[in-house]
């Protein structure tokens, strides 16, 4: 670890910069989007938790009264509802010149679906995502040099994109669901960079993943009455303790987000991480993706498939 180790204070003035950080609520979001008012950027808040939402609006204001920010609700499990939210913050013309795709959940014990149909988890994680960013390119290029940041994980590496059952309708596994979810934000964000290349434009597309990081994601599992079997109490008890020994507090989790989406040195095209043991906690830096995530014929698959499921196609141009 490097004595010069990057945090958010190192973070140029963002004035005149305005941005999107979606799960702003709390966790990883809130404190994404708490370290881009913080620098002057102008922060639009988006969750589906509106009183949450609220209430972190009021926390950063109470830490930093000048902060430029609006709360937006936005459910990332409703395509109609994603098309509503594009269109009104289309209306004005502005550019946006980050948008931080950070909100998720983990998936929940039993299968359960969003409103259009699809696996909670790919379906918010991933679809969801998928959909605003593409509703909102217009918006994103307008900017000299846009960045779209989509939050991955460390279980992307044990991840594995099944295209036979990406909704999980034929053996529905926790883990394994949230595995292929986190794969395919990293992957699209990949995908995002190449094509963005190719059709020579500035767009950055970036991936972040926050390591460890002791945040409220599971706390909507832990409520569920459903009865858990073997496997998921072993799961939770493990990552218990993962979570107390090795994670770290939400605001560094966030730390590789917050490069990926506001630092001058961060790169179009890179995965962000700790830089701790085992990437479980530390300063960000850059990581290497794992040898599935790096499959651009499953890139270019992955990303089709989600135009279709969408009906969304990202117009690069």
């Amino acid at each position: 670890m490097s004595k010069n180790a990057w945090t958010p204070t190192q973070l140029p003035a963002l004035d005149g910069r305005r941005a999107l950080v979606t799960g702003a609520a709390s966790g990883i979001g809130y404190e994404t989007a708490a370290a881009l008012a913080a620098k002057g950027a102008e922060v639009l808040l988006a969750d589906r938790n509106e009183l949450g939402g609220a209430a972190a609006v009021q926390r950063i204001r109470a830490q930093w009264p000048t902060a430029r920010l609006r709360f937006l609700p936005l459910d990332l499990g409703e395509l109609a509802g994603i098309r509503r939210f594009a269109d009104q913050l289309l209306e004005d013309g502005r550019p946006l010149d980050v948008l931080a795709n950070v909100a998720g959940i983990l998936p929940p014990v039993q299968r359960a679906t969003t409103r259009d149909g699809f696996e909670l988890k790919f379906g918010i994680n991933v679809l969801g995502h998928f959909a605003l960013t593409g509703l909102l390119m217009p918006a994103l290029l307008k900017a000299p040099a846009a960045r779209v940041v989509n939050v991955s994980s460390l279980v992307q590496a044990y991840g594995r994109i099944d295209f036979d059952d990406l909704h999980a309708e034929r053996g529905y596994e926790p883990q394994r669901t949230y595995s292929q979810a986190k794969l395919a934000c990293l992957m699209l964000a990949l995908e995002l960079h190449r094509r963005a290349q190719a059709a020579g434009l500035p767009l950055m597309s970036l991936a972040a993943h926050p390591g460890v990081a002791r945040t409220a994601l599971g706390s909507d599992r832990k409520q569920q009455t459903a009865q858990r079997r073997w496997r998921d109490r072993a799961e939770e008890r493990i990552q218990k303790l993962v979570f107390r020994f090795l994670g770290q507090d939400p605001d560094q989790g966030a730390w590789p987000v917050i490069y990926a989406a506001a630092a001058p040195e961060a790169q179009s095209g890179a995965f962000y991480g700790p830089d701790g043991f085992g990437q479980f906690a530390g300063h960000p830096k850059r990581v290497q993706p794992s040898k599935a995530a790096l499959d651009t014929e499953v890139q270019r698959r992955l990303w089709e498939v989600c135009e279709r499921q969408t009906g969304v196609r990202l117009a690069l141009s």
